[in-house]
């Protein structure tokens, strides 16, 4: 899967929100907030679609638990869970 382009993170005060540049991406009744580490997920997804063309949550559980001090069971639940909730959102090509 890979993230859908056109839509940029943009720190909010202490939070992310994830929003469609184009008009076509602009969706006003739903808005798309992130804490710190679904952020960065959310940078390392668009880090890897740019760079390989998709990403994995094995990708993404590696890249946070690289970064944060999380168990690699707890990192596979917790990613799985966020790209669950991007795909639902419309955030991510398959």
């Amino acid at each position: 899967m890979k993230t859908i382009e056109g839509f940029k993170l943009r720190k909010l005060g202490i939070e992310y929100i994830l929003v469609g540049e184009t008009m076509e991406l602009i969706n006003f009744n739903k808005m798309i907030t992130f804490n710190e580490t679904a952020a960065f997920l959310w940078q390392q997804a668009e880090r890897l679609s740019r760079e390989k063309g998709s990403f994995d949550v094995s990708a993404l559980c590696k890249a946070l638990c690289d970064e944060y001090d999380v168990a690699p069971d707890k990192a596979m639940t917790d990613v799985s869970q966020t790209v669950s909730e991007w795909r639902d959102a419309g955030v991510l090509e398959e």
